[in-house]
């Protein structure tokens, strides 16, 4: 069964979306994420994507607090990224309630420290966050690019025992115009990871076609908020799987 993963991306303490990863075009959805994630279990779902875009930029956790009380608030399993440059960052995400944590921009800048993270917590406590534009790696809440080509970026970690990928097509992220469901069927054929796909997701057609073709996992942000999908379109794709 594919999992249905809500996104709750976070800079102020609010709950915003951006387009493209570019801070300018933020636009807050709601003031308390906690609500948002409340709204969400209420509808059958049981995961969520939860970013600390303040995080990604400062390059530590900054609203470990919206984690803590998401987790205290709910039975989500929520898997937490942005700012993990640290062990100490690491730690802080686990106890705040993270289920999992995603490593993206450390996991192009320092390998060791993320292939002694999957060592020490285990691949199913830890996602590679594969983040492209044009099947380049971007870093820095996507503000940085590397010269990482995706499909290599995620063999690499493979070898080390990766088992899981959260990958976003920066160039469909917020844009409402689908998925990159080509990149991901390459990922899909050339990898033996799980993928989660992320971005451009426009409507539950959208979802669909992410099961069909094979991701254990879909991350919906912008068209729930906008929204091009409803809950109720969510819990009965999660009713009828």
């Amino acid at each position: 069964m594919m999992k249905i993963i809500p996104a709750i991306d976070i800079i102020d303490g609010k709950c915003v979306r951006l387009s493209k990863g570019d801070y300018s075009t933020k636009k807050i959805y709601n003031e308390n994420p906690v609500e948002v994630a409340k709204e969400f279990e209420s509808f059958g779902i049981r995961y969520l994507h939860l970013v600390d875009l303040d995080g990604a930029k400062s390059k530590h956790i900054v609203n470990q607090k919206v984690l803590e009380d998401i987790a205290g608030s709910t039975s989500l399993e929520i898997d937490f990224g942005g700012g993990l440059k640290t062990q100490k960052d690491i730690e802080k995400a686990f106890n705040a309630g993270a289920k999992q944590i995603t490593l993206g921009s450390i996991a192009v800048q320092n390998p060791e420290f993320c292939f002694n993270a999957i060592r020490k917590y285990g691949p199913e406590k830890v996602i590679l966050g594969a983040d492209c534009e044009n099947r380049k790696i971007k870093t820095s809440g996507w503000q940085e690019e590397s010269d990482r080509d995706i499909i290599d970026f995620i063999l690499s970690y493979q070898e080390q025992g990766i088992q899981s990928t959260i990958c976003t097509d920066i160039a469909k992220d917020g844009m409402l115009e689908g998925p990159s469901t080509g990149l991901y069927i390459e990922i899909l054929y050339k990898t033996s990871v799980q993928l989660t796909a992320s971005g451009g997701i426009s409507d539950i057609k959208d979802v669909y076609k992410m099961k069909d073709i094979g991701c254990s996992g879909t991350i919906i942000g912008k068209a729930l908020y906008e929204g091009k999908i409803s809950l109720q379109q969510l819990q009965n794709f999660i009713e009828n799987a």
